[in-house]
């Protein structure tokens, strides 16, 4: 019988070795494809069923990156004159609102045109003849101890601002035709009070760019009688920082009648701009811009 040479048995050994992990590999292969996974444990009856971790939420926006409007600033006033009402603290979200961004609008001129010999402080006229619209807005001037009794700094030289018409509502347009006549037609009553202002204190020898004093704003444009809605009068629109009225935030109530009195409530402000609008046409009619310098700094 002749011997096999050694090349012939190494490559018979490498052959079988080849074939040998062929073979394993393959049974591996098999074997894991037919055992069965493992199956999680059925839930005993009464034990609560594991639930999946809940999303997490979005982060919403930090409050202050916000430019607050009407609703924000009335809901500052309900927080602080219920505040006052009742002897509480004032509010943390009242004093926090120190130095926020705002823009708020306030109707007038809701009854029409005004007379030519009218002395109302946010008046306006038309002249069909030549479609010319005149406009007339003077700032309330109050006291500082009026506010900031019973004594208010000595830097402070006046308080000028507006009063917010129709706080009770979160709407900066004019009443609904035929409200006014209603109340023309209705017996005398108490008329009503004001009870929410926003105003900006100035120092004795600041600048005095914002400060008016006894100078309104006015403004004379032509205006077509197709964009002019007389029920619908004319908006204005302020824009600027809440200031804070001492440590008690930028919103001060009081009660000077007592307690049976509704906190009559001042927002204080530092002011931006001021412009009138035609809510007919969302035209700006005329504008007004404010340098920051010129507010207090209590």
């Amino acid at each position: 019988m002749k011997e096999p040479s050694p090349r012939a048995s190494r490559l018979a050994i490498a052959g079988l070795c080849v074939a040998v992990a062929l073979v394993g590999g393959s049974g591996f292969l098999l074997g894991r494809a037919t055992t069965e996974r493992p199956v999680a444990p059925a839930a005993r009856p009464g034990s609560a069923v594991p639930r999946p971790a809940p999303a997490p939420a979005p982060v919403a926006p930090a409050p202050t990156d916000r430019t607050m409007d009407r609703a924000d600033l009335l809901a500052l006033v309900a927080a602080a004159s219920d505040a006052v009402a009742t002897g509480a603290a004032i509010p943390a979200e009242v004093t926090r609102a120190d130095g926020r961004r705002f823009e708020i609008r306030l109707p007038f001129g809701c009854d029409g045109p005004a007379d030519a010999q009218s002395d109302a402080p946010m008046r306006w006229r038309y002249d069909g003849e030549d479609n010319t619209l005149r406009i007339h807005v003077a700032p309330v001037a109050w006291r500082a101890d009026d506010w900031l009794s019973p004594a208010p700094p000595e830097t402070i030289e006046a308080v000028e601002g507006f009063w917010i018409p129709r706080p009770w509502t979160m709407s900066d347009a004019c009443p609904p035709a035929g409200a006014n006549a209603m109340a023309a037609a209705a017996p005398p009553a108490i008329p009503p009070e004001q009870t929410v202002a926003i105003a900006q204190f100035f120092a004795a020898g600041g600048a005095r760019q914002a400060r008016r004093g006894s100078k309104p704003f006015e403004t004379v444009v032509r205006l077509q009688p197709e964009a002019l809605r007389a029920e619908r009068g004319f908006r204005l629109r302020i824009s600027g920082r809440l200031t804070a009225l001492g440590d008690r935030g930028p919103v001060l109530c009081r009660q000077p009648a007592g307690a049976a009195q509704r906190p009559v409530c001042m927002i204080g402000m530092t002011a931006d701009a001021l412009s009138i609008e035609n809510p007919a046409t969302d035209e700006m009619l005329a504008n007004w811009t404010f340098e920051h310098r010129e507010a207090v700094d209590r």
